[in-house]
């Protein structure tokens, strides 16, 4: 098999990569071992305009929301499914002066609205809400049902391979890769967590951080809503939610804890007013990076060898703009940022 593109991975970052890729007319294969507790099949899929303690505007934003849900209305349109729902999420402000601060930090944000009485009233019997809360517009991308059907996609274009790639195997050369008998002039990674392996690419300075949620049924509680405090609830299916997340930066293994179920359980029982049951408890690892910055460039050395990985806790409103990105970078020679690409790093690979 002759290819344009072996990408390595299909979370998110490997999906939309892939899926750009072949709308720029080039032929593509992803190899890719399933593994249910990837860090993408556990997220939720926030788009979240704010975030963090400090209220913050996330990065680009203003530019890479419409981007994103372009993107996701194609698949959409493409695989037959829902993919992307635009969402409110209620912010449960959980004191006044945090409050003040987040009124402050939003003020002016066309994404920003307060929330009527009679909305605060619906949620009074469900959530406690002494202080109020605040709505901004947000959204969030189905991964549960986007990632099989893409995965579903590939395999009917014969464009997947399901298995794990064998490093000692792969021969690179000047004009591209040899895998057995596939050939690509381009092998792009997306393998999430497994880069910190990469021996290609472990001069960038990952940071591996484990996330831990859990899927709660909540009785009589239906809300097409994100409702957000120290924890945040997602809509699943009826009456249940996705409640995340935390940030482990050392863990010995990628087993769910008894200290952070406890953690994520005390923001519920912060939040919520009524009894819930744990369906589940699910953990994951993330790759991110020291500057939490996208990571994707081509090696210094070996320009055939690629790197679309760092996406973090935004990936899924940055996987579509930053994957256009990089694919402009590759196809039409297009600079990339300065704070995305892995050049930052090259001092460090030289050293």
């Amino acid at each position: 098999m002759k290819v344009d593109f072996l990408i390595i991975g299909q979370g998110i970052a490997g999906t939309v990569l892939s899926y750009t890729l072949m709308q720029a007319g080039q032929s593509v294969l992803v190899m890719d071992e399933y593994k249910p507790n990837s860090a993408s099949r556990v997220a939720a899929g926030v788009v979240n305009p704010v975030s963090g303690r400090r209220f913050t505007v996330a990065w680009e934003y203003d530019a890479i929301y419409p981007v994103a849900v372009k993107v996701y209305r194609e698949l959409e349109a493409l695989l037959g499914i829902t993919v992307f729902k635009e969402r409110d999420i209620y912010n449960v402000l959980p004191s006044e002066q945090l409050k003040q601060a987040f009124m402050e930090r939003t003020a002016g944000l066309s994404y920003m609205e307060d929330p009527s009485e009679e909305r605060i009233a619906h949620y009074e019997q469900w959530l406690d809400q002494p202080f109020g809360a605040a709505i901004v517009k947000g959204g969030t991308v189905i991964l549960s049902k986007l990632l099989p059907a893409w995965r579903d996609y590939l395999k009917a274009h014969n464009s997947l391979l399901e298995e794990r790639m064998e490093l000692f195997r792969l021969e690179v050369s000047a004009t591209g890769v040899t895998y057995g008998d596939i050939s690509a002039r381009y092998l792009i990674f997306c393998e999430g967590a497994a880069i910190v392996n990469n021996p290609w690419f472990n001069y960038i300075p990952f940071l591996l951080n484990k996330g831990e949620v859990l899927n709660v049924k909540v009785p009589g509680f239906s809300t097409p809503d994100i409702v957000k405090r120290s924890v945040s609830l997602v809509p699943q299916e009826e009456e249940t939610y996705w409640v995340g997340s935390t940030f482990a930066w050392d863990f010995p293994d990628e087993a769910p804890t008894a200290d952070k179920r406890e953690y994520l359980e005390k923001g519920l029982q912060q939040l919520l007013k009524v009894p819930y049951e744990v369906v589940d408890h699910v953990a994951a690892v993330r790759p991110s990076g020291t500057d939490r910055r996208p990571m994707m460039g081509l090696h210094p050395e070996s320009p055939v060898l690629g790197i679309f990985n760092g996406l973090g806790t935004k990936g899924s409103s940055l996987a579509p703009a930053m994957a256009a990105e990089f694919a402009a970078h590759i196809l039409q020679k297009e600079p990339l940022r300065a704070d995305t690409d892995i050049k930052r790093f090259f001092n460090r690979y030289k050293g």
